[in-house]
């Protein structure tokens, strides 16, 4: 008889297991994206075609500039995650990128990695569907590159 009412308060009673990070939204990470866009890589393209070259006439004729401004703002971006964990944007949306093991800061090899990864999956729009498919909300260069967006505790 005893067994029989452990088993049936053993069912009832069910411990609610806290996740470990809490996944940071997609629309935050969209956002987050944008806000990037505008506070790193604007300022960026400003300064090669008004600074270093002389006009948007050049800049649209040269083929290194589109890619010195990218390489720039790779290496801008992957110097903010691996340093704090965060960029500008992300910081706005209390984002922090971390490695799925070990929820630490990633290394700039391998926040520059993410970065390439990125862009390869945004050219083909497949990674970007994957995290509608996830509990973990992991983009396809999060899956490569073993990290998750994690929303920051305060």
């Amino acid at each position: 008889m005893k067994f029989r009412e452990l088993k049936k308060n053993s069912k009832t009673k069910k411990e609610t297991v806290l996740p470990k990070y809490i996944y940071a939204p997609y629309s935050f990470r969209v956002k987050s994206f944008i806000v990037d866009l505008f506070m790193i890589y604007v300022p960026i393209l400003y300064i090669i075609t008004y600074v270093i070259m002389n006009g948007k006439d050049d800049f649209q004729s040269s083929q290194l500039a589109p890619l010195a401004g990218v390489t720039t703002y790779a290496f801008v971006y992957a110097l903010l995650l691996s340093r704090f964990g965060q960029t500008p944007g992300k910081k706005a949306y209390d984002m922090k990128v971390v490695d799925d093991k070990s929820g630490k800061n990633i290394s700039f090899a391998r926040a520059l990695f993410r970065f390439v990864a990125f862009l390869f999956t945004a050219t083909t729009l497949l990674g970007l569907i994957v995290p509608f498919y996830r509990k973990d909300k992991k983009a396809l260069h999060d899956l490569v590159c073993r990290t998750i967006v994690v929303v920051e505790k305060k």
